[in-house]
């Protein structure tokens, strides 16, 4: 999908040439005339874009200065993309704990569409890290008519393939979100407002920050002089209690206010071209110790969950005054055949980073599964030069892809393995797959009744999936169960780098078997993830919940430390008044309460998610997002298949959606993983082969038939008694084909009319 997408915007630089800006007017940017032969990949969206969806280049021209060229033939199937001029844009971004939140305003002119002719508007929307899209505002100038968008559940619609396709909202890449706005004027303004959030990275005790902010040059408008004007606001609240110390920044941003963990900084400043950088952004919350607190927050208004929520938090502080856990790995690697390409080689030189890293203490296994399990050894092997060569001829040899996914039986044996491990280590399984499986739900069974063996520090396990095609809420809960972590790529590019940074996390505990000394009369407590995970140099714990009833003034957690001997600090509880975490509690509330409806198979837990994605505008698996257009002048014709579409699906007749057009935008989940495409072996970033759609089929079928008769019609003998005809006789057949043409015409019209 993301090649088409390129090639689209290829084919649509060639047509912006026909375009004339008048006489003196600067040309256009050079990159225009790139040849097809040359890469596609660099028209990947970097920054929000709009762009012109062109079926028939005829209509390609500029609306503000006719150029007169010549007729074009033909049509564009799929539509050309013409990225459309930017005339203004500015970003805010509020980072809050681990999570920013981003909010872009952009305002783009149809500039290569004459006077009088629309086209639909493309929309593309690239998000950073584990980005999540919260809402859409579309304002068309001229045309009076606006979108606003809207969360719905799921179970309003009973057709949700229909419902996603219908306003032609996808997925290029998981990290791009694009979606269609019907039939724009040319010469009108398109103005967007989106809101996403994404995650902070982290490693050793720094905050980075990294927003899509590149723009093409070809988006600069051309022709008269227009002022460009670039504006990014960025609020900083860590809420961890400690100061701030910022890194590094991409942009010259101008520091407003300063406070113990607020920061505020603006950069507002006319500019000659847009931006060709990202947002980057880094900071520290670095102290000497382990450090952490405990906030308390109300529920937000109209809550349907009334309890109360709370956060509690945890820094590793310094490296040089914290010994890291001994480390007992057995990892557990997918060689599907799936996994063929630069994917396993990826993995590959993942693992072998991730041994050198190990010290000559630490004890590792290797154990590559397909339908089958093949050990690099059949104990645990301590990381000596010698063994670490061992295993790097072992992976060269063995790590090749065959054969399905079997991921139970790989799991009990590397449980086997680490069962009579060190008492003064961290034994961790670090599965890494690409599918799904039947029996995801009895591996979480058998993965508790493992771990429930009462050993003082229980094997972790660390889940890594590569792709679409593997469930990831199977993943998730897996890490869960394991007090691990979770973490994913759907590029096979990043693979290398996202698995060392999740090897990292796993490798520098610091503090393991935490537990909190929580009051006696909390009622309804529930812990968003209900398993404490470990304390690493990686990765800040953070652990969010609901409850009823009172906190003390000071909250006691304990946990284990790297020389065996008990941690136990004191956590001053306060409220939070100037820390809205309730948006950070609810993306890990559903994320988690999802695994734990996917888990059981509870329609309740499903319908809970819904109600917390409806109540606080974040994406679930159970919801889909909506635009609702307003007209509040004319009205424009609505499209005849998204009409047909609203009579198959049963929405709320009473409410403000019935007095709106919709434009369905679908789904924006990931889904609970594929296992025909795992069965078919089908590589992680490639689409799954659709069949024919019943059109398609139709279509098929008319031109085969039209074929045939021709084929019988269009002879030698048909063409020389056509050739004996006189000229009156020619002339009333002539007529004749004409007015059965007109009726058709006409006919169609009144169809066309009586839709609308």
């Amino acid at each position: 999908m993301a090649g088409e997408f390129s090639a689209s915007i290829t084919c649509g630089l060639m047509l912006s040439k026909r375009l004339y800006y008048g006489k003196g007017a600067s040309p256009a940017p050079a990159v225009m005339s790139r040849s097809l032969s040359s890469s596609t990949e660099s028209y990947l969206p970097t920054a929000v874009m709009a762009y012109a969806m062109v079926s028939e280049p005829v209509m390609v021209d500029n609306p503000d200065v006719p150029s007169y060229q010549p007729y074009v033939h033909g049509r564009c199937d799929p539509p050309a993309l013409i990225p459309l001029h930017m005339h203004e844009v500015s970003m805010e971004v509020e980072c809050l704990m681990d999570t920013a939140f981003v909010t872009v305003r952009g305002a783009w002119r149809v500039h290569c569409i004459m006077a009088g002719r629309r086209c639909d508007c493309r929309i593309a929307i690239p998000m950073g890290e584990q980005g999540s899209l919260l809402g859409v505002e579309v304002d068309i100038s001229g045309s009076e008519r606006s979108y606003n968008s809207k969360w719905v559940s799921l179970a309003d619609s009973n057709d949700t393939e229909k419902v996603v396709r219908s306003g032609g909202g996808c997925f290029l890449t998981p990290h791009i979100y694009t979606f269609n706005i019907p039939q724009v004027d040319g010469g009108s303004i398109v103005s967007v407002k989106v809101s996403w959030s994404q995650k902070l990275s982290y490693q050793d005790g720094q905050f980075c920050l990294n927003v899509p902010f590149s723009f093409p040059a070809y988006v600069i408008p051309v022709g008269k002089k227009i002022p460009k004007r670039e504006k990014i606001q960025l609020n900083v609240n860590s809420g961890f209690g400690t100061e701030i110390l910022i890194q590094c920044t991409s942009h010259p941003l101008k520091e407003l206010s300063r406070e113990v963990r607020k920061l505020s900084f603006m950069y507002d400043e006319e500019v000659p071209a847009w931006s060709t950088s990202d947002l980057n952004f880094a900071y520290t919350v670095s102290a000497n110790g382990i450090f952490g607190g405990v906030l308390l927050q109300s529920p937000p208004l109209h809550d349907f969950d009334e309890r109360e929520m709370f956060c509690f938090y945890l820094f590793p502080g310094n490296k040089q005054n914290r010994k890291v856990f001994r480390k007992e790995v057995v990892f557990v690697v997918d060689t599907s055949e799936s996994m063929q390409g630069c994917a396993i080689e990826n993995v590959k030189n993942a693992l072998l980073a991730s041994l050198s890293k190990l010290s000559s203490q630490d004890s590792f296994n290797i154990i590559a599964f397909n339908n089958e399990i093949h050990l690099f050894s059949s104990t645990m092997v301590l990381a000596t030069r010698e063994s670490i060569l061992n295993a790097t001829e072992w992976l060269s040899s063995n790590l090749t892809t065959d054969g399905g996914t079997n991921i139970m039986l790989p799991l009990k044996q590397a449980m086997k393995l680490l069962s009579d491990h060190a008492s003064e280590s961290v034994p961790f399984i670090f599965l890494i797959t690409d599918g799904s499986v039947e029996d995801e739900r009895e591996i979480c069974n058998v993965m508790k009744s493992y771990l429930a063996s009462g050993a003082s520090v229980s094997p972790r396990i660390y889940t890594f999936g590569i792709g679409l095609y593997c469930n990831h809420y199977f993943l998730k809960m897996l890490a869960e169960i394991g007090r691990g972590h979770y973490d994913c790529t759907y590029d096979a590019d990043n693979i290398e780098s996202q698995v060392e940074r999740l090897f990292n996390t796993a490798s520098s505990v610091v503090l393991a078997n935490i537990t909190m000394d929580l009051p006696e009369n909390l009622d309804s407590l529930e812990l968003f993830p209900s398993h404490i995970p470990d304390l690493s140099f990686g990765s800040p714990l953070i652990v969010s919940g609901r409850y009823k009833g009172d906190f003390q003034d000071v909250i006691k957690v304990k946990g284990l430390t790297a020389d065996m001997s008990t941690f136990v600090t004191e956590l001053k509880v306060q409220n939070a008044k100037d820390v809205s975490f309730d948006r950070i509690l609810t993306r890990m509330q559903i994320d988690i309460v999802t695994c734990r409806a996917w888990l059981s198979q509870s329609k309740e837990l499903g319908e809970k998610v819904a109600k917390i994605s409806l109540q606080s505008s974040f994406p679930s698996e159970y919801t889909g997002l909506i635009l609702l257009q307003t007209d509040s002048g004319r009205k424009a014709p609505e499209p005849l298949l998204v009409r047909e579409l609203f009579k198959k699906i049963s929405l709320p007749k009473k409410g403000d959606l019935s007095s709106h057009k919709r434009v369905f935008l679908g789904c924006l989940g990931i889904g609970f993983g594929n296992l025909n495409a795992t069965a078919k072996n089908i590589p992680p970033g490639t689409e799954e082969p659709k069949s024919p759609e019943g059109a398609e089929i139709l279509v098929n079928a008319a031109s085969n038939c039209c074929s045939m008769l021709l084929d019988r019609c269009c002879c030698m003998c048909c063409i020389q008694a056509c050739s004996f005809m006189n000229n009156q006789c020619s002339v009333v057949l002539t007529q004749l084909c004409t007015a059965l043409a007109c009726f058709e015409c006409l006919n169609c019209c009144y169809e066309l009319c009586a839709c609308f």
